[in-house]
């Protein structure tokens, strides 16, 4: 799969710009605020329906404008189809495909996008959401329906949450709301189906990880990765994530962590509904469902160690890097549209010499590499077959540079 035209009209600082790309590597080259991210946010929206840096799609739209186009011609093999999405400041946006009027949660089945940008630091740095974010788009990316299930997971636990405040603001308590036990069943239902498909998830990636991390490191630090969950008693949450991780270590495995016999449907909605039971008083006093996948945490190790509050910088940028890198490992092994398109936002200025090297040999076999960069030089020569220079939310295509 890749990317063969870029069109948008007022997107960001464009108020209207067309790109061609080619297969293999291609450099968006400019300095900091001309724009060059601002491309690869826009090929990325058709695959997450959503910026890397954003949480709203408003910012997308241009200064002055009510809605911003982003147009994106993809080739699989000799076929191609015509993505569009129009990004409204208010209102539902709406998309097409090959002209089209289509739902806007059509797009990312025709687009598989993988885009690591500075911001993933937060993957292994910041709360637990960040890691659930992760591992829900990717969920998205190699399951559509997955999607389905997660929305409609957030409605009922938003429903619930409401009655629990409700009750909570009536003095209702024990066993004086019956109700909820309707809200208990779905939300084990479709929490169940979430903590399964991200189990499998972690299973799937732990392997292409550990490759890809010895591969950027030139280490082999055993980097692990194991959900913690809240059906199992604990509630990663409500501890600090370093003292979540760090307690994890002390045990040897993940506070809530299900071992593989136990991972059947009917073992997992048996603890969560005994663990439900086990909380209710708290969460009538606090008016908040306490179970569940929405309170769950991906546990990231190097060294037997938590990465978040004990891994070096190099080692942080080296786990996040080896999240994408093994997404991008799983897309591909199952895609009929071919590679993923890797997008790598501004990552090599990062990077000492020898990761620079070892990452550009990693992605270099991509059907499609698209990398942004302040200083052309910062990008291994390897990556640079085609160079796209952007000015002010101008581009200019550049001269193809001879080894």
């Amino acid at each position: 799969m890749i990317v063969e035209q870029l069109s948008l009209v007022d997107f960001r600082n464009y108020a209207v710009a067309d790109v061609t790309l080619a297969s293999g590597a291609n450099v968006f080259v400019g300095r900091n605020g001309q724009g060059k991210t601002n491309l690869a946010e826009a090929i990325g929206y058709f695959a997450t329906l959503g910026s890397h840096r954003v949480s709203q799609d408003a910012p997308m739209v241009r200064d002055g404008a009510d809605a911003a186009i982003v147009r994106m011609r993809l080739a699989y093999g000799e076929r191609r189809v015509v993505l569009e999405a129009q990004l409204n400041r208010s209102g539902s946006n709406k998309a097409r495909v090959n002209g089209a009027n289509v739902k806007t949660a059509e797009l990312p089945r025709h687009a598989q996008v993988v885009l690591f940008a500075p911001e993933d630091l937060q993957i292994v740095r910041s709360d637990p959401s960040a890691r659930r974010r992760f591992a829900d788009q990717l969920l998205i990316q190699r399951a559509p329906r997955m999607a389905g299930v997660l929305a409609d997971y957030d409605r009922v636990l938003k429903q619930r949450n409401a009655l629990l405040k409700s009750a909570r603001a009536r003095g209702i308590r024990g066993d004086g709301l019956t109700t909820l036990e309707v809200w208990d069943d779905k939300l084990v239902q479709l929490g169940t189906e979430v903590i399964r498909a991200r189990l499998a998830l972690a299973d799937e990636l732990a392997m292409p990880v550990a490759q890809a991390y010895t591969a950027i490191a030139g280490a082999d630090h055993r980097p692990e990765l194991e959900w913690a969950l809240s059906i199992g008693g604990g509630d990663p949450e409500d501890l600090d994530d370093t003292d979540a991780q760090s307690q994890a270590s002390a045990r040897g495995t993940a506070p809530g962590a299900i071992p593989a016999p136990g991972r059947g449907a009917e073992e997992i909605q048996r603890q969560f509904r005994e663990s439900l039971t086990a909380k209710r008083s708290a969460e009538l006093d606090r008016g908040l469902t306490l179970v569940g996948p929405h309170r769950d945490d991906l546990l990231l190790r190097v060294r037997g160690l938590p990465v978040k509050g004990y891994a070096s910088h190099g080692e942080s940028w080296s786990v996040a890097l080896a999240l994408r890198l093994a997404s991008a490992q799983l897309l591909r092994a199952q895609s009929q549209l071919g590679d993923p398109i890797l997008i790598l936002d501004d990552v090599f200025a990062e990077l000492d010499t020898d990761r620079r090297a070892r990452l550009a040999g990693l992605v270099e076999g991509f059907e499609q590499v698209i990398v942004t960069a302040a200083v052309e030089e910062d990008v291994p020569l390897a990556l640079r077959a085609r160079t796209v220079r952007v000015v002010a939310g101008t581009i200019v295509d550049a001269e193809v540079p001879h080894a």
